[in-house]
């Protein structure tokens, strides 16, 4: 074991280190001036209703350029082309004051002669998902050079309407808001339309919108639709991969063929085939069809998570998030419930069909009704899509569950991970501020990058309002607020400061930090408590009959400790960030705050008898959540606070954390001197996996999502907690080494560092003495903490011997 670790550190040292977005120099010009290109659309379609168009323009080359930048966007999302091959895809997505477009070198795909350059443009207009925002439909592409402006989009270029599709709302699943159905009539397509021999005189020149206008432009016609900005995250991963089994057959006997490569399945004419294709793990993927012939047949492709027991005469669900699932590896006896496309085939030879926007699923059935002609299908498979995570960091340990834990984690970490973090790639696909805080976390000890973090920061930076608070999730076309988001955001902020050197990016944020905190102050009672905040009052998701929707009961007052604790929380991250930056009037005066509130939550809420903290004044009502936020804020003396915890993580009197306050109770365990308990609070986790999850659900059972990037918390633990690797210094410039076994014999870890990489091997001895080593990368030091002892650390190999 320890050796293949030591073989993974050779890989990890070459390539430690934050990752850095490989993108192509441009033009600052295009940052700073506005376009030459114009926004351009289908003169005689709704540019607000939903539809997918098809653009094109030819031109001529005597000789080909050793490169030619061009910079694309669209409203909504666009696919191009070059001579019909596909080159990239976006947005990434944004906001319209902050409108990604993406720098693209195209010169590898042009030849000599005649050129095409095409894009696929849809706007799902008000079908589009949550987290999607849209003016109208339009296009527009720039080139980086003045000299090939005869791409620039114009009344030059040509567009047609792609009538081939059409779009329908997703029904029956709860709280679906990814984005439509898509339907496709093959024989009604403009087939091979992005190659440059197709014969495009029938179509219409492009009508003209405004030009382009980069947030450093400036206009004299008031502000424009959308102000570009370019993207700073890199294009996404894609990677074929296969079904792994065919797991219920109907209407032909044998449907192997789909499995193996260079197969064909024949589907007899006026036949009807349903299959139930299983993909082994929860993936996001594009899936791909690709046949022959089958005119007017209808192929509709539904895509499951996981299958579900179907309702009974007795119990009627309402929604699915109350229908069970049981083990997600049992099919038998269960139905499929999902989202889903529909493809017409047209008769045609060897066409190839794929949905505009990627899919999340682990089965899809797979339903076919043939008509006059037989249908032959060449293959059925789907192209991976993430954002390229690369996993620098490893963990071992000695018991074996841990991997199969850490391996999960990082799948629903990858998996809920695009253009933008978001909280579940199946059914919202939003940014969400409270799962965002631990995937910054997550990603950053298990791969160094920081691309998003930074990105999500900002994201939530520009959604703020003006009365103070930032959106709970951003970016999207819904605007919503959970009040105690806006403070975790501050939290993100200040963990952000202590892991990327990056002052400039946390100075911008100060601002917007006094008045997101500024706001929570009009609802201080004259007690010091919080009342009753506006809008979504959050916390987790809590399966107890006191707490409706994630919230905790309050008093007739509307006073809830809890509500008061997480604004003290967020007051302290606050303190440190202005501490740092000089703000020490502004620190004061949040400290007076935290004195305040503190007092009021102890006269109003602990209580004595039982020695816990109640949720509100009438002490009928008491949460783990409550004792956690106590220890986190120092609501206690330090002496007091491992009494408390040790009364909190393990007593079925207290309603109890759920996966995503499971986060905030292990910092808690680390904070109260009890780290060594975290191993013995893994269960949930365990019992996922005994039911067949190959990502961490949202809650426990019955759960809406089966992948949820809160629940991927372990991996971060198993390395700032367990491992004790954590920053000692702002930017990470200095490390401390805290362990906490617990029941483990021994533990060896890794974690990337921008510096290289940080090694932990630990064992305990016979005699319950801790020995092993801790490697660190040039240029990095700190401090090893282990049961009250301190020895310092320096770069390179340091033996541990406590």
């Amino acid at each position: 074991m320890k050796r293949l670790l030591l073989a993974v550190i050779v890989i990890l040292s070459s390539v430690a280190g934050v990752y850095a977005q490989q993108t192509v120099s441009i033009n600052p010009r295009m940052l700073q001036q506005n376009w030459d290109a114009y926004w351009i659309a289908d003169p005689d379609a709704d540019p607000y209703s939903p539809a997918v168009f098809l653009f094109r323009k030819s031109f001529e080359l005597t000789t080909l350029p050793q490169r030619m930048i061009v910079h694309i966007s669209a409203d909504q999302r666009y696919k191009l082309y070059v001579n019909g091959k596909y080159v990239c895809n976006g947005p990434a997505r944004g906001s319209l004051l902050n409108w990604n477009f993406e720098s693209t070198d195209i010169a590898a795909f042009l030849t000599t002669g005649k050129n095409t350059v095409a894009a696929l443009v849809w706007n799902f207009a008000y079908m589009m998902p949550i987290a999607q925002t849209s003016s109208q439909a339009g296009f527009i592409i720039q080139a980086d050079a003045a000299g090939d402006s005869v791409l620039n989009s114009n009344s030059t270029w040509k567009v047609i309407q792609d009538t081939a599709y059409s779009m329908y709302s997703i029904q029956g699943l709860y709280a679906y808001m990814a984005g439509p159905g898509e339907k496709f009539d093959a024989a009604k397509h403009e087939w091979n339309w992005m190659n440059r021999d197709f014969n495009d005189s029938a179509w219409k020149p492009a009508r003209l919108i405004n030009n382009g206008v980069p947030q450093g432009g400036i206009t004299s016609q008031g502000l424009p639709e959308r102000l570009l900005c370019q993207r700073q995250v890199p294009f996404m991963e894609l990677k074929k991969q296969s079904f792994k089994a065919i797991r219920t057959c109907e209407g032909i006997p044998e449907a192997s063929a789909l499995l193996q490569q260079g197969k064909d399945l024949l589907i007899p004419a006026n036949t009807k085939v349903k299959l139930l294709l299983d993909q082994g793990e929860l993936t996001t993927a594009y899936p791909c069809l690709r046949f022959s012939n089958g005119n007017h047949a209808e192929i509709k492709l539904t895509y499951a998570e996981s299958l579900y027991f179907p309702d009974d005469s007795l119990m009627k669900r309402v929604n699915t998030k109350d229908q069970p699932k049981g083990n997600r590896d049992s099919v038998d006896g269960k139905i499929v419930k999902g989202n889903h496309d529909i493809f017409i085939a047209g008769g045609d030879s060897n066409r190839t069909l794929e949905p505009l926007w990627w899919r999340c699923f682990r089965y899809v059935q797979v339903e076919i009704v043939t008509k006059e002609q037989s249908l032959l299908i060449h293959e059925l498979n789907s192209s991976f899509t993430a954002y390229p995570l690369q996993e620098k960091a490893a963990f071992t340990c000695s018991d074996p569950v841990y991997t199969d834990i850490w391996k999960t984690a990082w799948h629903t970490q990858r998996l809920c991970t695009g253009e933008t973090f978001f909280d579940c790639p199946y059914y919202e696909q939003l940014q969400y501020v409270g799962d965002t805080r631990i995937q910054a976390l997550v990603t950053f000890y298990a791969s160094g990058d920081t691309v998003l973090w930074k990105k999500a920061i900002t994201d939530f930076y520009d959604s703020r309002q003006s009365f103070g608070l930032v959106q709970c999730a951003f970016p999207g076309n819904y605007t919503q607020f959970i009040p105690t988001y806006s403070l975790l955001w501050i939290a993100m902020i200040n963990e952000y400061r202590k892991h990327c050197a990056d002052d400039a990016l946390v100075k911008k944020m100060l601002p917007a930090v006094m008045d997101n905190l500024l706001w929570f102050e009009k609802y201080l009672d004259s007690n010091g408590m919080l009342g009753k905040l506006e809008w979504w009052n959050f916390i987790d998701w809590v399966k107890d009959t006191t707490w409706g929707r994630g919230t905790p009961p309050m008093d007739r007052q509307g006073n809830s400790s809890i509500y008061s604790l997480s604004y003290v929380y967020g007051l302290q991250q606050a303190v440190e960030l202005m501490n740092s930056y000089g703000y020490k009037q502004v620190s004061a005066r949040y400290q007076k705050m935290i004195s305040r509130i503190k007092k009021a939550v102890v006269a109003s809420c602990w209580d004595a008898k039982r020695q816990l903290l109640a949720d509100n004044s009438n002490k009928k009502n008491f949460s783990q959540h409550a004792q956690v936020l106590a220890i986190l804020v120092d609501l206690l003396p330090a002496a007091q606070q491992k009494k408390l915890m040790a009364k909190t993580y393990n007593n079925d009197s207290l309603v109890p954390c759920s996966y995503y306050f499971r986060y905030y109770l292990a910092e808690a365990m680390q904070k109260a001197g009890l780290g060594d308990a975290y191993t013995g609070m893994l269960q949930p986790w365990k019992q996922m996996l005994q039911i067949g999850l190959t990502t961490f659900a949202e809650e426990p059972e019955p759960s809406r999502s089966d992948c949820h990037a809160w629940s991927a918390s372990p991996l971060y633990h198993f390395l700032s907690l367990i491992c004790g690797i954590q920053p000692a210094a702002p930017g990470f410039a200095k490390v401390k080494i805290a362990p906490s076994l617990g029941n483990l014999k021994w533990v060896d870890g890794i974690m990337p560092h921008r510096n290289g990489i940080i090694h932990v091997q630990l064992a305990k001895t016979t005699t319950g003495k801790l020995s092993g080593t801790v490697q660190l990368p040039a240029k990095l030091d700190g401090y090893f903490e282990w049961k009250g002892k301190k020895i310092l650390l320096n770069p390179g190999i340091n033996k541990i011997n406590l």
